[in-house]
């Protein structure tokens, strides 16, 4: 699903376009009324999580009179495609950027080089591997806490002891890695009384890889199944509707709030759903954007800000997105408060 980024030289000379051809963009970007400020919202590829990004950037278009904006989700999980797409989108006059990073190892050689032309950045969704991020912040899902929750609601809806799979995203994404210690985290706490007799990666690329691989895990393991988490969203999908339909009295947790997990946890097949915010990420992405554009700094470069993650059940699975909304109003009073320096 990720491929290695386009080389430094390469990059090197795209960004050059995008340099030499606003060459005074550090100068006029110091500080940008809102309505001088075009923010670009970049996924690394096509996938459902991202949706919600398109309503919530108009929203924030509108509430900070923001100069215009644009979502390109790329056409394929490619960091050199994305590369092409943030130098496509600066040369239309783009100066704000929310990324979703294709190579978490390497996204920070494209932060670096796109901050030294003057452009402000937010990695969304997704921090950059390892302990720097060359973006001015990082709003993301904290997947490892997300995941624990999940892996816990997982073991109490089994009754506390069984067998336990974890089906995931890509091998080679940080956030995996992350995913799988909380995970792992949670059994751990169990003393031996959970086994984790598998954890399937590299599922999320589609929905049709997920069906296939949960089928294939069904038929060689069905039987030996308590319990299902996944952390990755067409797997969630997947293994729902596949345990639904075999009629297995597996627990399964999902993660985020597709409408056929939601109706799932209403008729109690799906025992929960650990539930991100998207829509925060774009709201409130762009907002610090804007800010940031307009003269603020952060407090701290390279600020790591959990978006929040929410355990839904079916006795919030009707409220629960008042509480997503709450999160969601408590960070932008926090960038405002504890982030950002504005004089």
């Amino acid at each position: 699903m990720r491929t290695p980024p386009l080389t430094v030289a390469v990059l090197a000379i795209a960004l050059c376009v995008v340099g030499c051809t606003r060459n005074t963009v550090h100068s006029d970007q110091s500080k940008l009324a809102p309505g001088q400020v075009k923010v670009a919202l970049v996924p690394g590829g096509p996938h459902p999580y991202f949706q919600p990004w398109k309503n919530a950037m108009q929203q924030a278009k509108t509430d900070f009179k923001l100069g215009d904006v644009t979502f390109n989700e790329t056409s394929a999980w490619n960091q050199t495609t994305q590369n092409s797409v943030l130098k496509s989108l600066a040369a239309q006059g783009f100066n704000a950027f929310g990324v979703f990073g294709v190579s978490p190892d390497t996204i920070n050689s494209t932060f670096g080089d796109l901050r030294k032309q003057g452009f402000h950045l937010a990695s969304l969704g997704s921090c950059p591997a390892g302990d720097t991020d060359n973006a001015d912040f990082c709003l993301a899902t904290d997947v490892r806490q997300a995941a624990y929750k999940a892996a816990k609601s997982a073991i109490e809806a089994m009754g506390g002891a069984g067998n336990l799979v974890h089906l995931t995203g890509n091998k080679t994404d940080s956030n995996t890695t992350r995913r799988i210690q909380g995970v792992q985290q949670a059994i751990d706490e169990t003393g031996g009384k959970v086994k984790l007799i598998q954890t399937v990666t590299d599922i999320d690329t589609d929905l049709q890889t997920a069906q296939k691989a949960v089928a294939d895990l069904i038929a060689a393991k069905g039987s030996q199944i308590n319990g299902i988490v996944t952390t990755a969203y067409n797997p969630a999908v997947a293994s729902a509707a596949a345990v639904k339909a075999a009629g297995l009295p597996v627990k399964v947790v999902a993660i985020d709030d597709d409408p056929t997990i939601l109706d799932d946890i209403k008729d109690g097949s799906v025992a929960a759903s650990v539930v991100q915010n998207p829509v925060g990420q774009a709201y409130i992405g762009s907002y610090a954007l804007s800010k940031l554009a307009g003269g603020c700094t952060m407090k701290t470069s390279g600020q790591v800000i959990d978006s929040g993650s929410f355990v839904v059940t079916e006795d919030n699975v009707d409220t629960y997105d008042t509480q997503r909304q709450q999160q969601t109003s408590q960070l932008r009073k926090d960038f405002d408060d504890k982030y950002l320096i504005c004089s």
